[in-house]
């Protein structure tokens, strides 16, 4: 089966050949995508916290759907901590837009190996 899919691809500017650009997808089998911010802290575990915030991966626009998120942790206590999973499915605000419960705990990591437990809600979709 082929789904077209439109976008386009972009130099990240980084110094790592392998990871030197990124993906935007514009369209997936015509439909739209969009993407939500997410942000928030973590639990505090082993005397610190952790802040993070990103964007999803892009999902169609106006079908049922979820999203796939990644980012790393602030450097607190010397160390970061990988968040990454899958939202629920979108939740209808009142008028219009949507967002998505997300939650899960990060890689383990730092001086005392530990994880931390995190949480939230996304912002309303944005057209990508």
């Amino acid at each position: 089966m082929n789904i077209p899919i439109t976008g386009f691809v972009m130099n990240s500017g980084d110094d790592d050949a392998n990871h030197s650009h990124k993906l935007y997808i514009t369209s997936w089998n015509g439909t739209p995508v969009h993407v939500h911010s997410f942000a928030g802290m973590t639990s505090y575990n082993d005397g610190h916290s952790h802040q993070y915030a990103n964007w999803t991966a892009p999902a169609p626009t106006g079908v049922p759907h979820v999203h796939g998120y990644y980012t790393m942790t602030s450097v607190d206590d010397g160390h970061t901590h990988i968040i990454q999973g899958t939202t629920g499915p979108a939740i209808a605000l009142p008028g219009s837009g949507h967002y998505h419960l997300f939650e899960g705990y990060s890689t383990i990591n730092g001086r005392r190996p530990h994880s931390h437990a995190y949480s939230g809600r996304t912002g309303d979709e944005v057209s990508s």
